[in-house]
């Protein structure tokens, strides 16, 4: 298995009350640009509480970034800040369910792990990705779509005429 390019593995014995601070450098924000099919990374921090419920280990805190994503239509460089709740709950493996379980949106992500260790930033990093809009367009998406010749689906969808009657002559 290839090694998280963000990796901030903690012991499940030392969770207990701990509070971390995970901040990626630029080596492994690079990496996880890569990854993630980014431009850049420029800022990627993480706090959390942790605390633990015998071998299950609760973290709470928030996510940071700033990235630059491609515009899903033109292709320029679109800056993003992200700021994302985060609330995981470490499982071992041995206790995960293997039936399906239906999640509300307040619900824990639930991460199973093996061994003595849980990695906070590979949580973390997943969790900006999952925060990440793949369809994000910014300023110049309308004019690569008429370059195109993409009728934009304002112009030709089922309100189209309706708003042609809301338009003065």
């Amino acid at each position: 298995m290839i090694a998280p390019e963000f990796s901030r593995p903690i012991d499940v014995r030392q969770c207990e009350g701990k509070d971390a601070r995970l901040i990626a450098s630029s080596e492994e924000r690079a990496a996880l640009a890569r990854r993630f099919a980014l431009v850049r990374i420029d800022m990627l921090e993480a706090d959390l509480a942790l605390g633990r419920d015998g071998h299950v280990v609760n973290a709470a805190g928030e996510l940071r970034a700033e990235i630059v994503q491609s515009c899903a239509v033109s292709g320029e460089d679109l800056s993003v800040s992200i700021r994302e709740p985060l609330a995981f709950r470490f499982v071992p493996e041995a206790d995960v369910a293997t039936e399906e379980v239906e999640l509300d949106a307040d619900a824990c992500d639930e991460i199973a792990y093996a061994g003595s260790h849980v990695d906070l930033g590979e949580a973390a990093a997943q969790s900006m990705a999952l925060a990440i809009d793949p369809f994000r367009v910014g300023p110049q998406a309308e004019a690569a779509r008429r370059r195109a010749g993409i009728v934009s689906e304002a112009a030709s969808g089922p309100f189209a005429a309706l708003a042609k009657l809301r338009q003065p002559e």
